[in-house]
């Protein structure tokens, strides 16, 4: 027997099982003294203490257990999440859960007992001994069940593959693919007994087009395709993308904008490869490298690196390392719960998210997750990759002998914004206090494994006077860069060094020009326009600190370039791809620093046409956390089309909502056709679902607005008339948490759950699994919700949104609203945003679901957002409440019509 009380906190009250078999509710005080004083059993700490309002609750986490137990495999955690993965039966009430939270306590320890079928046994005795003296609460309970290996166990960094070396790929093959083998190998994906539909069979066909040979210089086969909700389109654009691989020997990188659609990519792929092996072998899936886990990081961690629960939390990913598919720490095996039960360290450190890769400098070079997927990529016939990576690597990557001739881009809608991010430039504190650690390295006393520039290439620098005295003299320019405490510094008036002088001046105009500047608000911007005297003075002296920064970082680039072309004998191909790795990353630097300088220049003097650029004091909730300039393409499809478009043989671009509210024109101009030659081919198919029985948008018009206590009673009625299965979406965080605040509470007492985005302490895709999980769970969001969320069946039922999505009235925005036609651009963008919402409702030709506004003032002119032939009805929330409750008897709407 486990001599821990178990404690469950939920909206609706807190409840404590006792060794002795007793279940009792407690109050908060009581709950919170109990755990004060003894080891206690708790399903997601974080959560539990935040319900209990004492941040320092620490016990035994079920998930932590589990998480040592079964590394790389998934569980929602819930009670009835860990039900399902210890067999047990889920507890039926709240009251219930705390006396099986010690029940399957020892379901799990039992899976430790010798003759346990135990697949991820190998590892855990030398991890359990780590884990001990690191006072891991679990250790104890474990270590006593857990019996020291006859052989002596391999190491995390002994037992991971290596990958090898492998001859370049050849260019693919010059083919062009027949209409009826299309046709035939979506049949074969769809199988036998699948439903033929025309519309898939049509898309295919028209998908076929991109990976036609290419007739026109810098100028693909462009296929713009609008696929409504249920058509097929990821099998439809498959069928060719797999054809045109097999038969031209080729890699077809399909690229999503969100984590979920990989994942359903990635499942669509056992159709084409049903062996798991060669599965492996011919569909990879690619990601930013800050997405894996570092193993020189991990490996400093591990001895002693980090410190408290920071080192347990790298003693599980080691676990986890060890078992992983590949090594992805962001929307891959690594549970996403896991890192947010560490709360306050972060994973982060885990990943390289700064640029300071070694390449072949590092021990783990030849094990390394981020290098095997690139060379798996390269061989691979399917790539699963994202918006951002395509266009980094098109931009700045270092495989370019294997650069892809052949895209298929889904979620296109979103192409417009990815380009904007990627191709932007921005000089603020947080990035230029960035740019000095990547070159000084630790400063004072830093802890970690970070290391400058000088002590990354001081053996090949050593080779190369010209390098050394690069090296230093980029060493000492980085000395003006801003250091640590330069935001207080800057508010105190009292800015060192010129950059943080030149962010002084930009924060001092910022308030003087910025609209509501006085209020404690959240960010401040204004226009780059008629500069003061103090930003012109400014700029001069950090121009010039970022030009001293700027000519060594350019010299040693090309030292490195002659290094590589004059060969020395030390050169092996580990050193080459060492030297190459790091002229890829001066080469990155360089450009942002150039790219800071032609942003200083625009102060005091002329505005380019092509370029939106402003200041901006970055807050949250009033606090300032940076500082500074701004550039953003006006049209960022044209650098998407110059970069990734123009090399490219051939490109898909297709979504549900291509036309993002308006004609094939917007669509072709988010996509960066009219910067092509040749135009694009076009292909649209409606949604097959019938919208007109399967669901209806009512636009409630007597909430008012503003009125936060109205809009939260309109959010709990509609959910309990739902019984749950409520995504409710919101434009402002706060008023996402004012409405959670009011009503949690008020639903527990109903038995219906609520989860809600930037208030639980769980990450977003967690959230989700738990609401597609539960179908009386509702689930509070923003944007992130909006979009790439996939909850077919009865777990979303009903879709409520606080208002309008008027896009924010940035600088950017009134730019593009200029260019874009006024009024017209932001019709375009609610349109848009109103039609992704929607889309989450209906997923399947069996779901039923209503559409709430709780907005009257809702245009009549943006319903066309909306499929063709979906009911619309204005109405009151009595009204609005009264058809929600439809939605809990499980029954379509409008059969009651039907049937009178």
């Amino acid at each position: 027997m486990l001599p821990y009380p178990a404690l469950h906190a939920s909206h609706s009250g807190i409840w404590v099982a006792t060794p002795e078999g007793e279940t009792r509710a407690l109050s908060r005080g009581e709950a919170i003294r109990l755990a004060a004083d003894t080891p206690t059993l708790v399903l997601n700490a974080p959560l539990v203490a935040q319900r209990l309002g004492y941040a320092e609750l620490s016990g035994l986490d079920l998930l932590e257990l589990f998480a040592f137990l079964h590394p790389a495999r998934f569980m929602v955690p819930t009670p009835k999440g860990l039900a399902a993965a210890t067999g047990l039966a889920a507890p039926e009430s709240d009251a219930a859960v705390a006396p099986f939270l010690r029940d399957a306590a020892l379901a799990l320890l039992a899976r430790i007992d010798a003759g346990s079928d135990w697949p991820e046994r190998e590892g855990a005795w030398h991890a359990a001994q780590s884990l001990f003296r690191l006072r891991w609460p679990w250790a104890p309970a474990v270590t006593q069940r857990l019996a020291r290996p006859d052989r002596a166990e391999r190491w995390l960094f002994a037992k991971l593959p290596e990958w090898e070396e492998r001859a370049p790929r050849p260019a693919p093959r010059t083919i062009a693919i027949d209409g009826d083998d299309v046709v035939a190998r979506l049949d074969a994906l769809t199988g036998a007994q699948a439903e033929r539909r025309h519309g898939q069979r049509s898309y295919a066909a028209a998908a076929a087009d991109a990976f036609a040979p290419r007739v026109v210089r810098d100028s693909p086969n462009l296929v713009l395709a609008e696929a409504g909700t249920g058509i097929g389109k990821t099998l439809g654009y498959l069928a060719p993308a797999s054809l045109w691989s097999e038969r031209a020997g080729g890699a077809v990188w399909v690229s999503t904008y969100t984590k979920a659609l990989q994942r359903q990519l990635a499942r669509e792929g056992e159709r084409l490869f049903p062996d798991p092996q060669e599965r492996k072998r011919r569909i990879v899936t690619r990601k930013g490298r800050e997405n894996y886990v570092c193993l020189l990081n991990l490996e400093d961690a591990l001895q002693g690196g980090f410190a408290g629960r920071a080192a347990i939390l790298a003693q599980l990913v080691a676990r986890w390392a060890a078992y992983t598919a590949d090594g992805d720490m962001v929307g891959g095996d690594l549970p996403g719960w896991l890192p947010t039960l560490f709360r306050r360290n972060g994973s982060t450190a885990l990943t390289d998210r700064r640029g300071e890769c070694i390449y072949a400098g590092c021990p783990h070079y030849r094990k390394c997750f981020i290098e095997r997927a690139a060379r798996a990529s390269a061989d691979a016939d399917l790539v699963i990759a994202n918006h951002a990576l395509v266009m980094v690597n098109a931009a700045r990557g270092r495989e370019s002998a294997t650069r892809p001739t052949r895209y298929v881009f889904d979620e296109g809608h979103h192409l417009f914004d990815a380009a904007d991010a990627m191709f932007s430039a921005a000089l603020t504190g947080a990035e230029s206090i960035e740019l000095r650690r990547w070159v000084l390295g630790p400063e004072a006393k830093a802890r970690g494994r970070r290391r400058g520039l000088a002590a990354r290439l001081s053996d090949v620098a050593s080779y190369d006077e010209g390098g050394a005295d690069a090296i230093a003299a980029a060493v000492a320019a980085a000395q003006a860069l801003p250091s640590d405490g330069w935001l207080a510094r800057i508010n105190e008036g009292a800015p060192f060094g010129p950059v943080e002088a030149l962010l002084a001046a930009v924060r001092g105009l910022v308030y003087a020009r910025a609209p509501d500047a006085g209020e404690a608000g959240y960010g401040l911007e204004t226009e780059l326009a008629e500069p003061d005297a103090t930003l012109v003075e400014a700029a001069g002296p950090a121009s010039a600190a970022l030009e001293t920064l700027l000519r060594p970082l350019l010299a040693l680039g090309r030292r490195l370039e002659a290094v590589l072309a004059e060969a020395p004998d030390w050169m092996d191909a580990l050193a080459r791809a060492r030297v190459e790795g790091a002229i890829a990353s001066l080469g990155w630097r360089a450009e942002t620093v150039a790219a800071w300088l032609a942003l200083i220049a625009r102060i005091g003097g002329p505005s380019d046409p092509d370029y939106v650029d402003w200041l901006a004091v970055d807050r949250v909730e009033g606090r300032e956390y940076d500082i500074g300039l701004h550039r953003h393409w006006l049209d960022p499809s044209r650098p998407f089309a110059e970069t990734v478009l123009k090399p490219a043989h051939g490109a898909l671009v297709t979504s549900a909502t291509l036309k993002a509210g308006g004609d094939w024109s917007v669509a072709e101009a988010r996509a960066g056709a009219p910067h092509l030659e040749r135009a694009p081919a076009r292909f649209e198919a409606a949604s097959p679902f019938d919208y007109a029985g399967q669901a209806e948008v009512v636009i409630v018009t007597d909430v008012k607005r503003g009125d936060l206590s109205a809009l939260a009673n309109a959010y709990a009625r509609l959910i309990v008339a739902a019984g749950g299965g409520t995504l409710g979406l919101f434009t402002a965080i706060r008023r996402l948490r004012a409405v959670h605040a009011r009503i949690a509470d008020r639903l527990a007492r109903e038995g219906l759950p609520l989860l809600a985005q930037h208030v639980d302490p769980i990450d977003t895709g967690t959230l989700v699994d738990i609401f597609r999980d539960d179908p009386r769970t509702s689930l509070l969001g923003t944007d992130a919700l909006r979009d790439g969320v996939d909850v077919p069946g009865e777990s979303l039922r009903l879709v409520a949104m606080e208002g309008v999505p008027w896009t924010k009235p940035t600088v950017l925005h009134a730019a593009r609203r200029l260019a874009g036609g006024g009024s017209a651009y932001d019709d375009r963008l609610v349109r848009a945003r109103l039609a992704q919402a929607f889309g989450r409702l209906i997923r399947r030709a069996d779901d039923h679901g209503m559409f709430v506004l709780l907005s009257a003032a809702m245009p009549s002119r943006l319903l066309t957002a909306f499929p063709e032939g979906t009911p619309v009805v204005r109405t009151t929330l009595d009204e609005a409440v009264e058809r929600a409750s439809r939605l809990s008897l499980a029954r379509p709407l409008g059969h009651e019509a039907a049937t009178a």
